[in-house]
């Protein structure tokens, strides 16, 4: 079933009161979501027992929980020292992701630094072969590890690009942030056909049974010449995109993603509003 849930805590839970992890399942569950995604954006600094507190909070309250592994992931360095590490993040948030009891995973592929932007895929798209490999050794080929796309010019992971590394195994899952790829393309998104072109790009690449329950970001940014510059809240009328005719397509093409917002600050309160939208359209 499609789910829809906020990334993190917004400003309304801790004006509420709440301080802990264990206290974002029932506020989820309260405003009628269905998931969440934790960020270790800074790192992985979870203890086993934290892990367990917390992924029995979700399971109490029947909300689905994902991660965002470290943000400072980069596949596309020439260092190999500096890839080892990025090895060491997504593994090490997959691990804390079971622990979770949670199965899908979310990482930034690369960014291209000075060299040529297809040098920079293909040694990405190398290293995600090697990933792939430290991923059945320890076991975790049951989760979904999903590559983003990117907002930002300079940064790795184009509609195109992250299609390409979803075709390496079947453990990756496209993560489409469709407010980075409004971003990047300077304002692409507009009408369900500019939704359906982008879809069925990956639909064609990868096949419907991938794609049915892919994984979403959804917000609105605001963008300038080199792509993403700030995220936004759905009450912003310039930038975009707009998540009707999103919810359009994902009905007409029985499409079934599990939906995060990351609005600044709202972003419960905003993935509550692309629920009632969706459930609206459905009728």
């Amino acid at each position: 079933m499609i789910k829809f849930g906020p990334s993190g805590n917004s400003e309304s839970f801790y004006a509420a009161g709440y301080e802990h992890s264990e206290d974002s399942a029932a506020f989820v569950k309260e405003h009628g979501l269905d998931c969440f995604e934790y960020s270790f954006g800074r790192g992985v600094r979870m203890t086993e027992s934290k892990a367990r507190s917390i992924g029995a909070a979700f399971e109490r309250a029947g909300v689905e929980i994902s991660v965002h592994a470290p943000y400072f992931i980069n596949f596309g360095n020439p260092d190999d020292e500096m890839a080892a590490k990025s090895y060491g993040y997504v593994l090490d948030s997959a691990k804390a992701l079971k622990l979770l009891g949670g199965k899908r995973l979310v990482f930034h592929p690369a960014a291209q630094g000075k060299e040529g932007r297809e040098t920079v895929v293909m040694r990405t798209e190398e290293r995600l072969n090697i990933l792939r490999d430290y991923i059945y050794l320890n076991g975790l080929q049951d989760l979904m590890f999903c590559p983003e796309t990117m907002g930002k010019l300079a940064q790795i992971g184009t509609v195109e690009e992250i299609t390409r590394f979803c075709k390496v195994d079947n453990i990756y899952t496209p993560c489409v942030d469709f407010g980075h790829v409004n971003s990047r393309e300077q304002g692409s998104l507009k009408t369900a056909d500019d939704y359906k072109r982008l879809i069925g790009y990956m639909i064609d690449r990868l096949g419907f049974e991938r794609m049915k329950h892919f994984h979403v970001h959804f917000s609105k940014i605001m963008y300038g010449a080199r792509g993403e510059i700030k995220h936004l809240t759905f009450e912003d009328t310039v930038y975009g995109p707009e998540f009707e005719p999103l919810a359009e397509v994902l009905l007409e093409w029985k499409l079934e993603p599990y939906i995060v917002s990351e609005s600044a600050g709202t972003q419960i309160e905003d993935a509550a509003y692309m629920k009632r939208v969706y459930e609206q359209a459905r009728g």
